[in-house]
Formats: C-alpha cells, sequence, structure tokens
C-alpha cells in the first residue's frame, strides 16, 4: 500500500500507474493542484486500487491561488483529499498567508460536507496545521505526510488523533528515525512520496511497502514481516475510516 504518491509525475507515469495498480492493495495518488486533478483524472484508466483526489499543494499556492473555488468544488465529489497543507519553511514563507487562505478554506469545506480523509503537508509550520484542524473538529481525518516536526509537535498530533504516513526516505535522517520511533503504532501507514522522495538518487516506488517495514522494524523492535503486518492492518483500518 501507499498513501501518499505523485504517480502522474513520475517518468513514464502511464506504465508506473499500471504497474502500482497490479502490485499495490492501495495506492492514493495525490495530486497538487486543481487542475492537476482534472487533467489526471482523465488521463489515467480509473482502477479500483487507486484512489485520485484533488489538492493544492502548499509550495504552488501562490500560483494556483485562483484554482481554489475549483478545488472545493472537486471536494463535494471526493472521499478524501490531498495533497493539502500549509509550508512555513524560508523559501516559501513569503506566501504564508496565501497558504493559510486556501487551507482554512479546505477544512471549512470538509467540515461542512461531514468530514473527509486529508493528506496533510505540514513541513515547519505543525502548531498552525493542527490549529486549523482543532478550530473545526469536524473535518474528518488528517494524515500528516513524512512528518518533520518535534517531539512535543508529534505528541500533540497525536492527541488530536492524527495519522502518519511514512516512507523509507524517511529513515534517511536521524530525525526522521526518531519520529518514526514515536510515532502511535496503530496510526502509521506506509507511503513513497515518489517521484520527489529519493533513496541512492532514484525516485521512490509506489511499491516500497516493504523497505518501509525493513526500515521501521528495529524501531520497532519487530522483525520485518510483523512491521509489514501491523503497516498493512492501519492501512485497511484507515481505508475503512476512507469509506474504500
Amino acid at each position: 500500500m501507499d498513501f501518499h504518491c505523485h504517480l502522474d509525475l513520475y517518468p513514464g507515469a502511464r506504465e508506473v500507474y499500471r504497474e502500482a495498480a497490479k502490485r499495490n492493495e492501495f495506492t492514493w495518488l495525490v495530486t497538487t493542484s486543481p487542475k492537476a486533478f482534472a487533467a489526471t483524472s482523465r488521463a489515467l484508466e480509473p482502477s479500483p486500487t487507486v484512489l485520485i483526489t484533488p489538492g493544492l499543494h502548499p509550495e504552488i499556492a501562490h500560483e494556483r491561488a485562483a484554482e481554489l473555488n475549483l478545488l472545493l468544488e472537486q471536494i463535494a465529489g471526493a472521499k478524501a483529499v490531498g495533497e493539502v497543507g500549509l509550508d512555513g519553511s524560508p523559501r516559501f514563507k513569503a506566501h504564508y498567508d496565501v497558504q493559510r487562505r486556501i487551507f482554512s478554506a479546505v477544512i471549512q469545506r470538509c467540515s461542512e460536507l461531514g468530514g473527509r480523509t486529508l493528506s496533510i503537508h505540514s513541513r515547519r509550520a505543525v502548531r498552525d496545521v493542527l490549529a486549523e484542524l482543532e478550530e473545526r473538529p469536524n473535518f474528518g481525518t488528517a494524515v500528516l505526510h513524512w512528518f518533520s516536526g518535534t517531539t512535543a509537535e508529534l505528541k500533540a498530533a497525536a492527541a488530536l488523533g492524527c495519522w502518519f504516513s511514512i516512507g523509507p526516505a524517511m529513515f534517511d535522517s536521524a530525525n526522521g528515525r526518531a519520529l518514526a520511533a514515536a510515532m502511535p503504532r496503530d496510526r502509521v501507514v506506509p507511503e513513497s512520496d515518489g517521484p520527489f522522495a529519493k533513496i541512492a538518487g532514484k525516485p521512490v516506488m509506489p511499491w516500497s511497502g516493504r523497505q518501509t517495514a525493513e526500515r521501521l522494524a528495529p524501531l520497532w523492535r519487530l522483525s520485518t514481516e510483523e512491521a509489514a503486518g501491523a503497516l498493512a492492518q492501519n492501512g485497511r483500518a484507515l481505508l475503512n475510516l476512507m469509506g474504500r
């Protein structure tokens, strides 16, 4: 399973899509903008094992802010939303107000619709992400993708009921390993974040769940098989919440 993947952005995307549809029990294809969601939905044949969702990535929020109303329309017909969120890193801080306006509107829309499952980007913005979620507790279920906050922020997110999607590239840093070790074990699911995430210079593929289990196992003091089983069990529980 892969709970956060940009399948449409791989070189040879159609072939990677077909392979993921065959190999994976489930793949969540997150998109970066409402127009990209519309184009991807047209370009790729539907698959029962792949979920394509509308999103508006915070890194391009200032460039695609005019698409917000389209996103809010798309959310009404979707079971899940992603990729959305906030990015407070120096490169994107200048556009943070635009990001917050968009993310707040998305959370409000999800709340109005009775809740959605969201794949959320929270780099250097965890506190503000959690504040938006706390303000509208009926928003649905938050899956914090590639969480990179502090241990205190991790505890706050876990207390709020957030889930976490992690991939093999996350284990390349000491902070990533420490966070993965401390995550609530019943709310962690695998992701690739491919093709952006890379290992040894190569994009992580959507069928990388085994690699995640191998890297997670020693941190949780489990065998690889036990870690893989836990991730699969968690994934199915999250799919139930998503209505899949």
